[in-house]
This record gives C-alpha cells, sequence and structure tokens, in this order.
C-alpha cells in the first residue's frame, strides 16, 4: 500500500483543502479523507462514504505527474502511520 497527502491550494470553502488516500498496489483509492478549512472530514471506502467523498475508479498518477499536471495540488507521500492517525481521529466519520 502506499499513502499520500494532497494539499489543494484553492480558496472555495466548499471544497476540501487537504486530500488523504491509501492507495493500493495498482495506485486505486481504497480508503480516502477530505478534510475542509473549517476542520470537518468526509471519508470514503468501497462500501460507504460520508458527504461527497468517493474514491478514485482510475489509479492515480504517479505524484510527480500530478505536481506537473495540476499546481493547485502539492502532493507528498506519507507513512501508514500518519494516514491511520488522521483516519482514526475522523473515525467518528467514517462509514
Amino acid at each position: 500500500m502506499k499513502y499520500i497527502r494532497l494539499k489543494w491550494n484553492h480558496t472555495n470553502p466548499d471544497e476540501p483543502v487537504w486530500i488523504f488516500s491509501e492507495l493500493d498496489p495498482d495506485g486505486k483509492e481504497v480508503r480516502k479523507i477530505e478534510c475542509f478549512r473549517n476542520g470537518f472530514c468526509d471519508v470514503a471506502t468501497a462500501t460507504a462514504s460520508s458527504g461527497t467523498a468517493a474514491l478514485m475508479t482510475l489509479p492515480l498518477p504517479d505524484m510527480s505527474v500530478l505536481a506537473r499536471r495540476d499546481p493547485e495540488f502539492t502532493p507528498v507521500e506519507i507513512t501508514k502511520d500518519q494516514f491511520e492517525e488522521v483516519w482514526v481521529k475522523r473515525q467518528f466519520m467514517a462509514p
């Protein structure tokens, strides 16, 4: 598994600013957390989701491609422990 954190650089309060994804070996999302400026987070898994969060159906491109493709996104690879820390904090919202 691979874990990434995307910073979405924008000013729209209706869109998340932090996106955390757990990716399988093929690059497909397994779990996702979308956090907004106000601290609220939506989550998604293969079986359920909250709010507008949803897993991508296609594999995510490599982080270098993500960074070049859209300057609004700043991707960083994180550890499983870092992902789990955010997931556990937001589990009360988890499906």
